[in-house]
């Protein structure tokens, strides 16, 4: 039996300048970190021939062409195990809530195989072999943050290049910068879930006209990373979020609505200084940045949402556990 466990991630700044409708042209760049929420993905070997997949429901079948969840079927496909497997998934985080839980869902699935098949992959080669199914296989209209995220883990700033590869590089700031930047966070379940290639659909078909809104996005990177880096100025942070979520509503009329820009506003005006909804939008989880003195006040503007406590995952997909 193999287990492999994969981290979700919170973006901050950058997000749209990884899809390849953008970086083709010209370099994207997204900011983001890894949290201590997981997928864990459960290989082991089936007393028969069949194959039995287990998530949200059973499939129990004979062969590869007969599994009904594209993923798994099309992961299975890709690493060469066709009988006798029995393969489970259990996440902390509902999936589509905005957290990149189908790009670690990919990664960690193709970690456990690749592991009980005894194959040692690389982040790297995780990522892009994550990227390849989602991407390529099962032409899902996503970038490549979210895999390369699941698979490198931490606190990292990635660019995307326009003949595909991608640049990982970590953000070297001091523990105490990162203990205070999560100080000034705060996560808010919206509820729901949505289907993430509606919103990014359109995204893509407004690229061409977005290219500005997606530059000054991209721009913020640099600046987010600076303030990391010198650990000082923490709190214009939140400034630079709010920023980038003033592009982001730009990018597609369906990336917010008037519920959440409601929240939204009435945490701003209890003292939080920016903030975003995780992920292509419409759901999932809001986050806001705010003074920690000021965090009551946003809390009880937001009293009728359920607030989720985040930490920092430093490490990316790993396998945690072997066994006969």
């Amino acid at each position: 039996m193999f287990i492999s466990r994969t981290p979700f991630r919170v973006s901050f700044v950058g997000g749209g300048t990884d899809l390849p409708c953008f970086y083709t042209k010209e370099q994207g760049a997204v900011l983001s970190m890894t949290v201590n929420k997981y997928v864990y993905i459960t290989v082991n070997r089936r007393f028969d021939d069949t194959l039995r997949i287990s998530y949200s429901q059973t499939e129990i079948v004979d062969e590869i062409d007969q599994i009904k969840h594209p993923l798994f079927r099309e992961t299975l496909r890709h690493t060469g195990i066709h009988s006798g497997l029995e393969v489970t998934s259990i996440a902390d985080v509902p999936g589509g809530t905005g957290m990149g839980s189908s790009s670690s869902f990919a990664v960690a699935l193709l970690h456990a195989l690749e592991a009980f098949k005894g194959e040692h992959k690389t982040a790297y080669e995780l990522a892009e072999d994550a990227c390849h199914l989602e991407i390529n296989v099962l032409g899902e209209p996503i970038g490549k943050q979210d895999q390369y995220a699941a698979a490198f883990g931490g606190l990292r700033r990635y660019q995307f290049n326009p003949d595909g590869t991608v640049f990982v590089d970590p953000v070297i700031c001091s523990p105490d910068t990162k203990r205070i930047l999560f100080q000034h966070l705060l996560f808010f379940y919206l509820g729901g879930v949505r289907d993430a290639r509606r919103v990014l659909e359109q995204q893509v078909r407004n690229t061409s006209c977005k290219f500005d809104l997606l530059r000054k996005n991209r721009a913020l990177v640099d600046e987010f990373w600076k303030i990391l880096v010198c650990g000082r100025g923490i709190e214009e942070l939140g400034s630079l979020l709010h920023e980038a979520w003033t592009y982001k509503k730009q990018f597609a009329d369906n990336v917010s609505n008037g519920r959440i820009d409601d929240l939204y506003d009435r945490a701003r005006a209890a003292g939080a200084s920016g903030g975003k909804v995780l992920g292509a939008g419409m759901s999932g989880f809001l986050m806001m940045f705010c003074d920690p003195r000021k965090k009551s006040a946003v809390r009880e503007a937001l009293r009728e949402l359920r607030e989720v406590e985040f930490g920092f995952e430093p490490e990316g997909s790993k396998i945690i556990y072997v066994g006969s």
